[in-house]
């Protein structure tokens, strides 16, 4: 349904049935469902689940699975994602708790923008970000975007109060990077 990226430590896939424990992980955590519409029942992270399989098959991508290849452990969602009414073409993250701090936001979100640039033939990518979202705002710093200021989602998020932080292509594209 979608393409299979890969990095160092990390494959990068569109979600599958399998997947659902993850989210439910990943949605049923206080901490880490904060930022994302809060704590969730199962049946519900498996509504969320389906939501990006149905952005793969109708627009061609959604955020991926993010798996991690020594274990192949379900680590979170990170990727390009625009629903109806977004404030740009944004590329997100969301972890499973077990995953922070090690490095894999950076390297999945920096595989799906690369992604986002080349295959979808973006111009800018964004990040929403809740103005309470310190750990967020730290990744899109590290990743070479900058706050915008004041944005505002669709409803129901409208309400959030939220950032957005963006940068082009070229602006990626220029940027000096680590080494891995």
């Amino acid at each position: 349904m979608g393409p299979t990226l890969e990095t160092a430590r990390l494959i990068l896939r569109p979600p599958r049935e399998e997947d659902l424990d993850g989210w439910e992980e990943l949605l049923g955590d206080e901490e880490t469902a904060r930022f994302i519409g809060g704590v969730r029942a199962r049946s519900d992270a498996w509504r969320a689940m389906m939501t990006m399989a149905g952005s793969w098959a109708l627009k061609g991508f959604a955020m991926f699975s993010v798996v991690e290849k020594a274990s192949g452990k379900w680590l979170g969602r990170v990727g390009p994602w625009q629903p109806e009414g977004w404030p740009g073409t944004e590329v997100g993250w969301s972890l499973v708790r077990s995953a922070w701090g090690q490095g894999y936001a950076r390297e999945s979100a920096e595989a799906a923008i690369d992604w986002a640039f080349d295959t979808l033939g973006w111009d800018e990518v964004v990040h929403v970000i809740a103005v309470e979202n310190l750990r967020s705002q730290a990744l899109a710093r590290r990743l070479g975007s900058v706050n915008a200021g004041p944005t505002r989602m669709p409803e129901p998020f409208h309400t959030i109060e939220a950032d957005l932080w963006r940068q082009s292509r070229e602006q990626w594209r220029s940027r000096a990077r680590p080494a891995a």
